[in-house]
């Protein structure tokens, strides 16, 4: 019964994430950034001034300054997909998949600056002071009644992934890399995951961006130190690399050691999927932390653009670095995944090197753990209202143990699902307020700090 569950479950994902969900994403991103005229170019140096809070104003609303929501927002999708989802990525789609995650990551960086805009143009702000926003606050405030419907389900789908992909899976990933290197049982780092995650999110968002903003630099420096260890070390193979690169972007790769080969299409789907999964343009998730920035709209938009950026362009890169130039993905045996990382930058540092990736898969779980409980929040507020967010807390605290000890396959194949789903309401409401983003864009334009 429970095969068969597992099976089904997975055929589920398989549907939710399938090509049509990936073209809906693509092709939104490459509207938008034709529609918007390529902000991502256009003002990605306004967006790291505005990030070093040269344009702040006291009188802004929120909670966090644009520094903190975008840690807060990094920490979400800084994680195993940019590691154990590179890897799978290359490890089927071969180098050419690295382009296509290129693609979608410039491509992303628009459709964030849309669904981010947004959120904060129709936030609520409750007379305490404090921040609720995303998609189905957007769904509520601006669309019609018609649409709330939409709004609850994207809500409830919040709360589903919270638990699963953004938190059991974390933990048990934590837990199962921190035993496989040190030897450490599961249930002693889900407690300690337990411990760690309740004194921060006890503190609400401003906690979470306080830590966040110390955490993400510190993991992600970590990482790029590796990947120049390596670029240094196997230097001679870099013009090698990026030609694999652009020429099997376009004509596929063929088969070499361990690697079957792949067609044209595995190669674009491969990168485009794994580089949509990562980053969450189009989900609308990291919407809901940068809603509580210190901010206005535009402004936030501006700064959401260089989530794609670092996430994908930046970090997803590093991992491809280190599987092409030490040619561990093409080995035969190497499973994809973490391992895969882990023994590439082994075979260039040593045990050091798989203490790197063992270390970085911790913190960008960790990070991705405690930012997703955030997002839970949104969804219980909008659902429940404030009164049952510490209810919700205790709840999510309990399943990082669970994630931990356990495997729980079927749910989290359901969570991913319900993950992939998020992008519907949000798009719908992408769409139909285009309109009023590039009002607010033209607006900004015309008096643009400068």
């Amino acid at each position: 019964m429970l095969e068969t569950l597992e099976r089904l479950t997975g055929e589920f994902v398989g549907l939710v994430w399938g090509l049509p969900l990936v073209i809906m994403l693509v092709g939104s991103g490459i509207l938008f950034t034709l529609y918007f005229g390529f902000p991502q170019i256009r003002f990605f140096w306004h967006a790291i001034q505005i990030v070093t809070g040269k344009f702040d104003k006291p009188e802004d609303k929120g909670e966090i300054s644009h520094f903190q929501a975008l840690t807060a927002a990094l920490s979400a999708t800084v994680g195993l997909g940019n590691i154990a989802g590179v890897a799978v990525a290359i490890s089927l789609g071969g180098p050419g998949a690295v382009f296509w995650l290129w693609v979608a990551g410039f491509i992303g960086m628009c459709t964030k600056f849309t669904e981010v805009t947004l959120s904060l143009s129709y936030r609520d702000v409750t007379p305490e002071g404090h921040v609720h926003g995303g998609p189905m606050f957007v769904i509520k405030n601006a669309l019609s009644k018609n649409f709330y419907p939409l709004a609850w389900a994207y809500a409830f789908f919040t709360i589903l992934s919270s638990f699963g992909a953004g938190n059991m899976f974390q933990s048990n990933q934590m837990a199962s890399v921190i035993k496989a290197s040190a030897g450490i049982p599961e249930w002693i780092s889900g407690l300690v995951f337990c411990v760690g995650a309740f004194l921060i999110l006890i503190g609400g968002i401003k906690r979470i961006g306080k830590v966040t903003e110390k955490l993400v630099p510190t993991m992600v420096g970590i990482y790029i130190l590796g990947a120049l260890i390596i670029i240094v070390a196997r230097i001679e193979n870099v013009p090698a690399m990026f030609g694999m690169i652009f020429t099997d972007a376009f004509t596929g790769t063929a088969a070499v050691g361990g690697f079957a080969g792949a067609a044209f299409k595995d190669v674009l789907v491969m990168g485009i999927r794994r580089a949509t999964f990562s980053n969450e343009a189009g989900m609308g998730s990291s919407a809901m932390a940068h809603s509580a920035a210190k901010s206005t709209p535009v402004q936030e938009g501006m700064v959401a653009l260089l989530e794609p950026f670092i996430d994908t362009i930046l970090v997803c890169t590093i991992t491809a670095v280190a599987l092409l130039l030490t040619g561990v993905w093409s080995m035969e045996g190497v499973p994809a995944g973490s391992e895969m990382t882990a023994q590439a930058f082994e075979s260039v540092m040593g045990p050091t090197g798989r203490w790197i990736v063992t270390a970085t898969v911790t913190l960008f779980a960790f990070s991705t753990l405690i930012s997703w409980s955030y997002y839970g929040e949104q969804g219980v507020t909008f659902i429940f209202g404030e009164k049952f967010i510490p209810a919700y807390r205790y709840v999510f605290i309990v399943f990082i143990f669970l994630g931990a000890m356990l495997k729980l396959d079927i749910v989290l194949n359901l969570s991913d699902a319900v993950y992939g789903l998020l992008a519907i309401p949000n798009m719908i409401a992408c769409y139909m307020l285009l309109p009023k983003v590039k009002e607010q864009l033209n607006a900004y334009i015309a008096k643009m700090p400068r």
